[in-house]
């Protein structure tokens, strides 16, 4: 690699993925500006909705065309790490890279560095949260239970609150009824995955009323794994 620069393909919502950016500021600590590797982002909020391509094979062709062309615009500027601000829209992925071949070495899968995160922890069992799409395609619950660790999540009644609790970042409206709910639903097991990027929103606004004992942010686990990256590039 002659410069190390970073990807991303946000927009899937908008604040995620300013909280995003946020996440890469804190962890990529630096005196002067020039001491951060080079981020470029396409906040591609026109994309059709992943959930609605899961669960109704709704638009498919359309949303797999779109982050296709986004992540080759990307590597075409010079991007030699890949990040998708969105847990729902990796299921989509093979589609992507049967167009785009040269995009999955480049790309830093947040399932599989979540999974790899919690076994190398210990954890025998973990909760998930998620849109109903990330939950029922059952893509965190097999690449964890691969690896011996058991994998709850809300039942399908519950799937009303998990979008109340995710259109109230997309849309920037809180209120108590939200507070309650994402309460209620981080608060129910020991150990969390916030498997969509609007819930880590939702966590640090109501962290005062987390009591679980760990809680699996994605995107925070894949901005410290760039981070080790760029480190090792910048000693060779």
């Amino acid at each position: 690699m002659k410069d190390y620069t970073i990807g991303v393909l946000g927009g899937m919502g908008t604040y995620a993925t300013i909280h995003l950016f946020e996440q890469y500021a804190r962890v990529f600590e630096a005196e002067k500006e020039w001491d951060r590797p080079r981020m470029l982002i396409d906040n591609r909020c026109t994309m059709p909705s992943r959930v609605r391509a899961y669960l109704y094979d709704e638009k498919v062709d359309e949303l797999v065309g779109d982050m296709t062309e986004s992540l080759s615009n990307l590597i075409n500027v010079g991007c030699n790490r890949l990040v998708l601000a969105c847990n729902t829209s990796h299921l989509f992925l093979p589609k992507v890279y049967e167009k785009l071949p040269e995009a999955e070495d480049r790309i830093v899968h947040i399932i599989k560095t979540t999974v790899d995160q919690i076994v190398e922890d210990g954890i025998e069992e973990v909760y998930l949260l998620g849109t109903e799409g990330t939950i029922d395609s059952g893509i965190y619950q097999r690449a964890l239970e691969e690896k011996g660790v058991r994998c709850l999540a809300p039942e399908e009644a519950e799937y009303k609150d998990l979008r109340t609790c995710i259109e109230a970042v997309k849309q920037e409206k809180y209120s108590e009824e939200v507070r309650e709910l994402f309460g209620k639903l981080i608060n129910r097991h020991e150990y969390c995955i916030l498997g969509c990027t609007e819930l880590p929103v939702l966590y640090e606004k109501y962290i005062g009323d987390v009591k679980c004992k760990k809680v699996y942010d994605p995107l925070m686990m894949v901005m410290e794994i760039l981070k080790a990256e760029f480190e090792e590039f910048n000693d060779k």
